[in-house]
């Protein structure tokens, strides 16, 4: 089986190479590396050219790349929160990406294919973020020759080494596939195992939007606290109307400033709630007992007709910590 992979990348080489980078840059999961080092080798051997080769590897990433971050720039969060409902690690996927997109902007896409699951969700992140079109270009065709370059490389420099790992592999015959095809299933089912404990783990009892509204209708509500990110509302600018800011690194302030005996509702716009859900569990470490997540979040609230406010000033949307709406 290998020896036939390898025939058929040193047969339609670059094809074969745009359209594995092309899938696996659209979020398919399909290592394009592999290909890359094999490809690399072979150019070693003069069956490819290594310029084209390089070119077609960049190309391949840019046009996958800009196909999200066209998504990004048109449907924002929306894009994020879809990537993040089918990752198998939906608790960071999005709020790590604002994190390290806040602190390094455009930089962050020189690197962000050497990053698992980060590669997928930087350009559409970039997008959303207001990042211009030829800054995109320009520092995604840089972060793509890097990585594409350092995969051919290796290929290049260990060349001889690569081609005795490749005929041991080809001698092994289906077993080494099967191996490795084991090897796949297991980390698949590992992720899978891992999404469904943090699920269960923040299990815990949820407020619907119309309670919510009636309370604060009566004038009885809890205290509303939107714990999104400073990306996400730079983002999605909505908030409920007197909900303070927070964020999941200022709970501390929040703490400072809210007795333990008061009520509380807590939103965000992640799916299945999980950073709401993670800050209630965490207050509820600190004592909080009466915390409860918004089931649904913002989305819910806005879907339902409930009204919503705009975060006009810079200042709050940026603020860190604690602040009211």
């Amino acid at each position: 089986m290998a020896q036939h992979i390898i025939e058929l990348i040193a047969q339609y080489g670059l094809l074969v190479v745009f359209i594995n980078v092309l899938v696996e840059q659209a979020g398919v999961p399909l290592p394009a590396v592999p290909t890359l080092v094999v490809s690399g080798a072979l150019a070693a051997i003069d069956r490819l050219p290594l310029p084209q080769l390089v070119g077609v590897a960049i190309l391949a990433c840019l046009l996958g790349d800009l196909a999200w971050y066209m998504a990004g720039r048109r449907f924002g969060s929306r894009v994020m929160r879809t990537i993040c409902r089918i990752s198998l690690s939906p608790d960071s996927c999005v709020k790590t990406s604002e994190l390290r997109f806040q602190r390094w902007r455009g930089m962050l896409l020189l690197v962000s294919k050497f990053v698992p699951g980060l590669s997928t969700v930087a350009p559409p992140m970039a997008g959303a973020m207001g990042l211009t079109p030829a800054a995109f270009v320009l520092m995604d065709g840089l972060g793509s020759l890097l990585w594409a370059g350092l995969a051919i490389g290796i290929g290049y420099a260990f060349s001889a080494q690569i081609d005795t790992l490749l005929a041991s592999l080809a001698s092994a015959g289906t077993v080494a596939g099967e191996v490795v095809l084991a090897l796949l299933v297991v980390y698949i089912a590992m992720k899978w195992w891992q999404r469904r404990r943090l699920l269960h783990s923040l299990e815990m009892a949820r407020i619907t939007v119309t309670e919510l509204n009636n309370a604060l209708a009566e004038g009885r509500g809890p205290l509303v606290v939107d714990i999104r990110g400073m990306a996400n509302r730079i983002v999605d600018t909505r908030t409920i109307p007197g909900a303070i800011l927070a964020d999941l690194a200022g709970l501390d302030e929040l703490v400072k400033e809210v007795p333990t005996d008061r009520e509380m509702v807590i939103y965000c716009t992640c799916p299945n709630e999980i950073s709401a859900a993670r800050a209630a569990q965490l207050l509820g470490q600190r004592g909080y007992r009466r915390v409860r997540p918004l089931l649904g979040g913002l989305d819910a609230w806005a879907d339902a007709g409930y009204p919503v406010e705009e975060l006009v000033s810079e200042g709050l949307v940026q603020a860190p910590g604690i602040r009211p709406a």
